[in-house]
């Protein structure tokens, strides 16, 4: 696991490897498959394609529809900004040109399994987080370590059950 950053203002990231006794076209399966990241996911609620899609592709939409317990429930639509079959699916959150958030998948085949990481970057555009900041402006760098940690622990656990599904 590796932090960066301390402000929203410094895109802040966080990165989980787990490492997948299964080769990376199974992993892949199971990454590219978005529609079934609500079953691992706490926050998640559903995600669709949009515009027809089917499947990841560079360009392809989806929108995700999420609850916390401190942020309440909303909906945010994502572009597929990365996608290389058994290597990497990344997607940015609102605006391509200003997320307000980036994710990425990377596999890497290794010891004849697949090393699996999961990558998240808050920011540079706005999102519920900076409403939180906006409120209370002197509580930034631990609004923003406490969002990290849970995505820490989500990513962890998201890992955890590719890891498990892939390996069954």
């Amino acid at each position: 696991m590796e932090w960066t950053g301390a402000r929203y203002s410094d895109t802040p990231t966080i990165e989980v490897r787990t490492w997948i006794d299964a080769p990376p076209e199974k992993v892949w399966a199971l990454v590219s498959d978005i529609e079934l990241m609500p079953e691992m996911s706490e926050e998640l609620r559903s995600v669709a394609w949009l515009d027809g899609a089917h499947g990841p592709a560079v360009g392809a939409r989806f929108v995700g529809r999420s609850e916390h317990e401190a942020f309440g429930k909303w909906e945010t639509t994502s572009y597929v900004i990365e996608c290389e079959p058994e290597s990497v699916l990344a997607w940015a959150v609102q605006d391509p040109a200003e997320p307000s958030a980036v994710w990425r998948f990377r596999l890497r085949p290794e010891n004849g399994g697949t090393e699996l990481s999961q990558w998240m970057q808050l920011g540079p555009g706005r999102s519920g987080l900076s409403v939180a900041i906006d409120r209370m402006p002197d509580k930034e760098q631990k609004i923003v370590f406490v969002r990290l940690r849970e995505f820490e622990q989500s990513i962890t656990a998201t890992l955890a059950q590719i890891k498990q599904r892939a390996e069954a």
